[in-house]
């Protein structure tokens, strides 16, 4: 079995939690995710199997998710699972204010990580210093927001907003969360977070693990094929014969002036073949996922 799942992760488990139950499900050893998901959030979590393993790192890099945020509260972690550090009433917060903030937050921003978070410094997770109550300065890091598009806005004590991020890969919401909250000296939190797309997957999509396990049993499962989310990726086909040189390792030249990363097929049979990249006329072997015997 080869390909990807586009799996939907549940609330509490997380991320190697759900590698593991499927290598389990599966019976196969070469399990690996794209994207890593906080326990607490839910939401399109992609997962590779057999030699799609391969793949991961040529996905695309672009997420998009459903979040709240809580002004008022403060916390450890940024979010609801950590302990409070402040909490205070702020009902005189506006949602005008808080849409002229949201600018500030658009586009290419420096971000520090939640110190609770898997980021390495000096080769040690951030979470495994914090647990052991090490103080360590984080690094900012520049992250990219395409757009944050205002979805609900509910008063009160500790007024909540909903919002949709769509940004690039490494961005924390609840990062944005915090910072939000600084800005009127509140405290910000993330509430909830949902992942609705994550490297070419779709939420509409994706499926739970129980929902997998049903059609585990009922023989219909059926991954997603292999260069299914490589569709960003401009394609190349090439007769047999070039074809197996390719898989062989040798550079093919092409008459093509496309520079940059391709899907490679033989031309006969669509078979996907794997990634190369084009390099002024010549096509270099970067992956070979499908070799021609």
């Amino acid at each position: 079995m080869q390909g990807f799942i586009n799996l939907d992760k549940q609330f509490g488990w997380t991320s190697h939690d759900c590698v593991a139950r499927l290598r389990k499900m599966l019976r196969l050893k070469r399990v690996g995710h794209a994207g890593t998901l906080d326990p607490a959030a839910t939401g399109v979590l992609p997962i590779a199997v057999g030699k799609a393993t391969r793949l991961l790192q040529y996905l695309p890099s672009d997420k998009a998710y459903k979040a709240t945020v809580r002004f008022g509260v403060q916390t450890t972690t940024d979010d609801l699972q950590g302990e409070i550090i402040t909490s205070q009433p702020c009902a005189g917060l506006s949602l005008s204010e808080v849409k002229t903030a949201l600018c500030q937050f658009i586009g290419k921003i420096e971000q520090i990580p939640p110190i609770y978070s898997a980021i390495q410094v000096e080769g040690k997770r951030l979470y495994d210093l914090a647990r052991k109550g090490e103080t360590i300065e984080v690094p900012a890091r520049t992250v990219e927001v395409f757009s944050i598009d205002v979805l609900d806005w509910r008063e009160g004590d500790f007024p909540e907003l909903d919002v949709a991020i769509a940004c690039g890969s490494g961005t924390y919401i609840r990062a944005i969360a915090r910072d939000l909250g600084a800005i009127f000296h509140t405290g910000g939190t993330l509430a909830a977070l949902i992942r609705t797309h994550s490297s070419g997957f779709n939420l509409t999509d994706s499926l739970t693990l129980t929902d997998l396990e049903t059609q585990l049993q009922a023989g219909t499962f059926e991954p997603t094929p292999a260069d299914a989310a490589l569709q960003y990726l401009p394609s190349v086909t090439l007769p047999s014969i070039s074809a197996q040189k390719w898989c062989q390792g040798q550079r093919i030249e092409l008459n093509l002036e496309t520079v940059g990363k391709v899907r490679v097929y033989q031309a006969e049979t669509t078979i996907f073949l794997g990634i190369g990249e084009l390099q002024t006329g010549v096509l270099i072997p970067q992956m070979v996922f499908e070799p021609i015997s």
